[in-house]
Formats: C-alpha cells, sequence, structure tokens
C-alpha cells in the first residue's frame, strides 16, 4: 500500500528529474552555441585574416573594407551613418585602410567638394584571397555532410539567432553581425526594421 507521503515524494521526484533535464538541455545548448561562435571568430575569422595578409588589420576594419568591395563607392559621412559612429572616428579607420593601401579617395564627378572611397585593386585582392581560404577551408567540413544537414544547420542557426534578438531592444544603425555577407530580406534586418546598409545604399540615414 502506497502512502500519500510516498505520492508526494514520487511526484516531487518525477518534477525534479524534468527540470534536470531541461536545465541541462540548456547548459548544452548554451555550452555548443559559445563554441561555435568562438571557433568560427577564431579559425573562420581572426586565423584566416593572418594568413591572407601580414597587415596590421581588426576583424571590424576587415569587414569594413569588405562592405566596401560589394557596392562601391562611398562617402565618409555615409559610411559614419551605417556604422552608427562619428564622421572623425569613421576617418580614423578609412584612415588606416587608406595607409595601408587598401582604400583610394577620388572626387566625385559631380560634386568635386565631395571625397569618394572606394577599396583599392590590393583591397579587393585581400577580400576575394580571404574569402577563397575560407570556402577551401569549410569545404573539407562541408563535404561529409548531405546537403540537407546544412540546410537544416542554417535554417536552425537562423531561427535561433532571430528568436534571441527579437527579445531585445536592438538600435538602429550599426549592425555588421553578417560580417558584411549582405543579403537581401536578411532576417535580422527585419526584426531591426530593415538592414542600414540598404538603407544607406538608398539614400537614407542609417539610423531612419
Amino acid at each position: 500500500m502506497i502512502r500519500e507521503n510516498d505520492k508526494t515524494d514520487a511526484v516531487e521526484t518525477q518534477d525534479e528529474d524534468s527540470g534536470g533535464s531541461g536545465s541541462e538541455s540548456l547548459k548544452r545548448l548554451l555550452r555548443l552555441s559559445h563554441i561555435f561562435s568562438s571557433v568560427v571568430r577564431e579559425v573562420l575569422e581572426t586565423k584566416l585574416l593572418g594568413e591572407s595578409t601580414p597587415l596590421p588589420l581588426t576583424l571590424s576594419q576587415f569587414h569594413l573594407l569588405k562592405l566596401m568591395t560589394i557596392n562601391g563607392r562611398h562617402q565618409v559621412g555615409e559610411l559614419a551613418d551605417f556604422l552608427g559612429v562619428s564622421a572623425p572616428a569613421a576617418s580614423k579607420n578609412l584612415d588606416k585602410l587608406e595607409r595601408l593601401g587598401l582604400v583610394v579617395r577620388t572626387q566625385s564627378a559631380g560634386d568635386r567638394r565631395v571625397t569618394l572611397l572606394t577599396a583599392s585593386r590590393k583591397g579587393q585582392r585581400l577580400v576575394k584571397k580571404c574569402q577563397l581560404l575560407k570556402e577551401e577551408r569549410l569545404s573539407s567540413v562541408l563535404e561529409r555532410m548531405p546537403e540537407s544537414e546544412i540546410k537544416q544547420l542554417s535554417d536552425l542557426l537562423e531561427k535561433f539567432s532571430v528568436s534571441l534578438l527579437s527579445r531585445e531592444e536592438t538600435p538602429r544603425g550599426f549592425c555588421l553581425r553578417c560580417a558584411a555577407y549582405i543579403e537581401t530580406g536578411c532576417p535580422v534586418g527585419h526584426i531591426r526594421g530593415g538592414c542600414p546598409y540598404d538603407r544607406v545604399r538608398e539614400g537614407q540615414p542609417a539610423g531612419a
């Protein structure tokens, strides 16, 4: 015969087991999320940038350079709006890129008072070299995975990232969470009210 106290103890034990299981699943997700993000940054970003060039570039400066290779010429104020920083702050990074020969300045044909910046051939070659190295490094890993798993992984990463960000107050302006892998209809851009880069290229302030 089962006493009432025994029933209560059994229920409490079951609840603890259930809660423990959920807690362990959460811990595993957090652990693997941190491992994934750190490995991507270390192996596919920092290490490959170092293999691509001996130049003293930060990842942020490289992402800015990559951004400049996508859609041609930019004004300092335009890039400052996109980055969500002051024009002097943007100029500091652009000056370094120019000193390294990765960015060139030209005068606008329509208005000689306007200075335009664009990635130099050297800068474009660097971005391309880093991209090729990244694709080469990834190919040896992805060839072991069927296309369906790659798609499923991408879908889950998108869903997880968007779900996290949708619960936060995300400021407009600077983003570059995609590391300048700009894509039309970006789901992150959607919850931010649109990709700030797209707005800048349409002639609107990044924070519009």
